[in-house]
């Protein structure tokens, strides 16, 4: 039987109905980000700003894909399900407030790290450094919408408690900046390129399957 945060997160899931205005300047806004480090990736050749936002959004994308087939393998609830007011729910665990921070966060991880790749912070390599404190920054803010009920938690593994914490520290976010630093710091454009296709690749085959072909809802 599924729980009444997932009952309520299947309501209008993928309908327009709910669309609501502000989306326009959001989107207009994470536009304008990577028009302006497209542009500037022509001029200097470095496109690592654009590579890490598709990257950390590609692994948000596999993120909710995963979690969607939780709630159909077990007819009970997704790890997270957000069954609050959005503008457009497009999972049960995603929605497009979300889709558009994510979009933007792997270039905000990037801008933070310096050219200095062998730099240490507290003993650590800067990369993993940030993405550390990025992860532990986000599910401070994940744990700050579960306690005000936006995101929902059922799952024992899947708590705040001290054994939830370390999964949700491991794969709700650290994937993501991990993910993101190991391609910006591959050799060639033609490899950044190729791991970032593949992962799109997995997330889209994942639900154009499950979603389209096998008729799964998630």
């Amino acid at each position: 039987m599924p729980t009444p945060a997932t009952l309520k997160a299947f309501e209008n899931l993928r309908g327009l109905s709910t669309l609501e205005w502000y989306i326009i300047p959001l989107l207009a806004i994470v536009l304008y980000i990577y028009s302006v480090e497209i542009s500037n990736a022509r001029q200097t050749g470095d496109w690592n700003a654009v590579f890490a936002g598709l990257t950390l959004f590609a692994m948000d994308f596999i993120n909710e894909t995963w979690n969607g087939w939780v709630y159909h393998w077990t007819g009970y609830s997704a790890v997270w399900t957000v069954p609050g007011d959005t503008a457009l729910r497009t999972m049960l665990g995603w929605n497009i407030e979300i889709m558009l921070m994510f979009s933007i966060a792997g270039i905000i991880f990037y801008h933070i790290l310096t050219k200095n790749r062998s730099l240490k912070i507290l003993g650590i390599p800067e990369g993993w450094f940030w993405a550390i404190a990025f992860t532990v920054f986000c599910v401070f803010v994940e744990c700050l919408l579960n306690i005000g009920n936006h995101l929902i938690w059922v799952y024992e593994y899947w708590q705040l408690s001290f054994k939830g914490i370390w999964l949700i520290l491991l794969f709700g976010y650290f994937h993501f900046f991990a993910a993101t630093y190991l391609v910006i710091s591959l050799k060639s454009n033609n490899a950044k390129i190729a791991v970032v296709s593949a992962l799109f690749a997995i997330a889209v085959i994942a639900n154009v399957v499950t979603l389209g072909f096998l008729g799964w809802r998630y």
